[in-house]
């Protein structure tokens, strides 16, 4: 008799401070008290998550391996051989796990393993952001982060925007929150006045901060994004 097939979960998180119940399904929340084996990107948080999914009193049962751009390839490959053995999930620290997430590498394995891959519904910040832009959403891009280096960056952007010019496609671009504001400076600093761009800052939350306008129009009124969550989107023209 072949031995049944083990899972893994890909479970995604609020991308506030919400109680998990306000944001999963019903079915989300009814499948992790069934876990007890979790790959996260930091155990504090992920325990303080699981506790309000339900598993208050029960967390220190479970089994938790951090999984985040320090864990290296060896231990990501020693962490697929565990998902043989038991159905497992991987957890992001907020939205959808395994995009823009160091868990595609563990999903990635678990595929060549033979492991069924099973994602669940939950809040994505880039599709949010996309959709609420008005921009192309037939035809997008999602370029992730652009390169530290100021010089980098800079030719980064204006490529971008070429290609989004050329394909009439959407490029949703991500930062970490302390450049937020030098990535939007540079960004309507050297784009085309008539190349738009979105910014939606505290995706799903009370301070949530949507708005698009072309480059000429956010020269005259640059908002102070801060440190905080924050897509872009941008549209050339």
């Amino acid at each position: 008799m072949s031995r049944k097939m083990s899972r893994l979960y890909l479970i995604p998180t609020p991308l506030g401070d919400y109680p998990p119940s306000e944001v999963l399904p019903e079915p989300v929340l009814a499948l992790i008290p069934g876990i007890r084996l979790f790959f996260v990107e930091e155990i504090r948080t992920a325990r303080r998550f699981l506790s309000a999914a339900g598993l208050r009193g029960h967390i220190e049962e479970l089994e938790l391996h951090e999984l985040n751009e320090h864990t290296d390839r060896a231990m990501i490959e020693s962490y697929a051989t565990l998902l043989e053995k038991q159905d497992a999930a991987i957890i992001s620290e907020a939205g959808l796990p395994a995009v823009a997430d160091p868990g595609a590498l563990l999903v990635e394995l678990a595929h060549k393993k033979g492991v069924e891959v099973v994602p669940q519904v939950g809040p994505s910040s880039l599709m949010l952001a996309l959709m609420s832009s008005g921009m192309n959403g037939q035809c997008f891009a999602f370029t992730g982060y652009l390169p530290a280096k100021k010089e980098e960056r800079k030719a980064a952007i204006l490529e971008i925007e070429k290609i989004s010019s050329r394909l009439k496609q959407s490029q949703i671009i991500i930062e970490t929150p302390y450049r937020n504001d030098s990535l939007f400076a540079d960004m309507i600093a050297l784009c085309k006045r008539t190349t738009r761009i979105c910014i939606a800052a505290d995706l799903t939350l009370p301070t949530a901060f949507i708005h698009t306008k072309s480059v000429a129009e956010w020269r005259e009124h640059p908002p102070v994004i801060g440190k905080r969550p924050c897509v872009f989107v941008l549209m050339g023209n």
